[in-house]
């Protein structure tokens, strides 16, 4: 085994040890209520505060919706899953990238000031690229398909 094979299994065991830690995280807490959403967006009404804002409305919306945030929580679980397994792992992470990318992208709308998880989401978001990119063998002939 080459130090290129150690390091993609690296990668793969933090891509998807981090999915499945926030899958499990999403079913840690209890759903809060609407009014106690509404009470706690008061509290971040200043206009300096709009980032805060944004991001307590964006994440109790999507709980609120009561299957959105269960079925990021059970997606980010399989899929990390299909990462860490040495069969799936492709699949995993083709799954797995359009969660990466909301992730990152939520971080980098919402939180930009917030440079750590800016740092960690790209992170993820790169390696999932990684992933993928590495196997590009099995996929790239899907992209150009010449006609007969």
């Amino acid at each position: 085994m080459n130090i290129k094979n150690i390091v993609f299994i690296i990668l793969r065991l933090i891509l998807g040890g981090m999915m499945v830690y926030g899958g499990v995280q999403k079913f840690q807490k209890p759903i809060p209520s609407p009014v106690e959403v509404v009470e706690k967006a008061e509290k971040f009404k200043a206009p300096e505060k709009e980032g805060t804002l944004q991001k307590i409305l964006y994440i109790s919306g999507a709980k609120q919706t009561g299957y959105f945030w269960q079925v990021l929580g059970i997606c980010e679980l399989l899929f990390g899953l299909l990462v860490l397994l040495q069969g799936t792992g492709f699949v995993g992470a083709i799954f797995l990238l359009p969660i990466t990318l909301h992730i990152f992208l939520f971080h980098l709308f919402l939180e930009a000031d917030e440079l750590g998880e800016l740092l960690e989401t790209g992170g993820l978001f790169a390696i999932n690229i990684l992933l993928i990119i590495k196997e590009r063998s099995k996929w790239k002939h899907l992209l150009w398909i010449k006609p007969v």
